[in-house]
């Protein structure tokens, strides 16, 4: 094959690869009833003056129940700041402040909002399927400008194009394999 669709080849699974980490990312974000630093980290938190992430004012632990995160703030000072933030982003626990740590505890989702929650993993999983696609779509375009130039031969584009076909289809599995996970996660009891 070219060195050309190879470059086109190299783009896309490297496209591919952050889809798939971008979802798997957004799946962590769901609560499951199991305490999770995801659920928290990315909160705006003002602090000295300045918005920054919580992950960068505290760190995180799992409580004594797999359902407690115990947040931890790197300056006592910005403790008050960080319930605050905590209580604005409604993520279902309310904060416990004992001075030292604020502990939030997860109570388990109804079945009712297990389900829901899937469904907003299905929805999450085809958008990244979606993303997937648009990569393949935009590298198959590439390929054939490349054929249209005459850079690549009638051989080394249909080869490119298969290898593309199974990238595609593996990242795609990747991506189902991470929802199927993620559901079974949420229906556990």
């Amino acid at each position: 094959m070219s060195e050309l669709a190879d470059v086109v080849l190299e783009d896309a699974t490297e496209k591919m690869d952050k889809a798939v980490t971008h979802a798997r990312a957004e799946f962590a974000t769901i609560r499951t009833g199991r305490a999770s630093s995801a659920i928290v980290e990315k909160l705006t938190v003002e602090v000295y003056g300045a918005e920054m992430k919580l992950q960068d004012v505290a760190s995180f632990s799992i409580g004594n129940d797999v359902r407690q995160l115990v947040v931890s703030p790197h300056d006592p000072a910005t403790m008050g700041s960080i319930e605050k933030a905590i209580r604005n982003a409604d993520i279902g626990a309310a904060p416990s402040n004992d001075g030292r740590a604020i502990r939030l505890n997860f109570p388990p989702p109804t079945e009712q909002r297990r389900k829901e929650l899937t469904r907003v993993v299905d929805k999450m999983a085809e958008e990244a399927k979606v993303a997937i696609r648009n990569v393949r779509r935009h590298s198959r375009k590439e390929l054939d400008d490349l054929k249209k130039s005459g850079d690549l031969t009638e051989n080394d584009l249909s080869r490119a194009e298969k290898e593309l076909d199974r990238l595609t289809h593996t990242h795609e599995t990747l991506v189902d394999g991470a929802r199927t996970k993620k559901v079974e996660e949420l229906l556990e009891v």
